[in-house]
């Protein structure tokens, strides 16, 4: 019965989107997932567009993504590299930490209101931890995949392949960005109880 409430609740996690490179259509196919990406904003300070160009690189919106499990000699299944799990590939030390400070027991990687008040968290203590600002999606992604320990000891400097992943983050959080802009008013306004002041915008 366990197994069979686990794959349903699969079932019901929507398509990752059909054009992940463009923002305004990945939040046409999911209108929810705006609102998710505001709360944060609003709560947190991350940029939509930041948020966003995290979880498409981390899971490229797959909602119960993991790494995949290495091979015991070669070809037995064996162990997974890391617990990194859900939209934004959190790994469970760090999703602990979240879910005993904000998100609770309830709250689930593979759900984006949480995975993006997640994001918009971590991102929250890095800038406390490092000084990084929130309009800084380079080094914010930095700190998030080597940890905020790691980022203030300069992890990255030795890791080219991390440091260009930045950057490529950096880009879609521009080009998500400019895109947002032409678009946003669908998003702002479109539920049932939008409207006069409860609107988003």
């Amino acid at each position: 019965m366990l197994m069979l409430g686990l794959s349903g609740c699969a079932a019901f996690s929507p398509a990752p989107p059909a054009h992940q490179d463009n923002l305004c259509e990945v939040f046409r196919e999911q209108p929810d997932w705006y609102d998710d990406a505001r709360d944060s904003y609003d709560k947190w300070g991350t940029p939509i567009w930041t948020q966003m160009a995290f979880i498409k690189r981390e899971s490229s919106y797959q909602s119960h993504i993991r790494p995949p499990r290495t091979k015991l000699w070669g070809f037995i299944p064996w162990k997974r590299p890391s617990s990194a799990y859900g939209y934004p590939q959190a790994q469970d030390p760090v999703w602990n930490e979240y879910e005993d400070e904000v998100g609770g027991v309830f709250a689930s990687r593979s759900d984006m209101e949480d995975a993006t008040d997640f994001i918009g968290w971590y991102n929250a203590r890095t800038q406390r931890m490092t000084g990084v600002s929130l309009s800084n999606p380079e080094h914010l992604y930095l700190a998030y995949h080597e940890g905020q320990g790691g980022y203030q000891r300069g992890s990255y400097r030795n890791k080219p392949a991390v440091q260009r992943v930045a950057r490529e983050v950096s880009a879609t959080a521009s080009r998500y960005r400019a895109q947002l802009s032409s678009c946003e008013a669908e998003f702002q306004c479109d539920g049932f109880f939008e409207f006069g002041p409860f609107c988003q915008a």
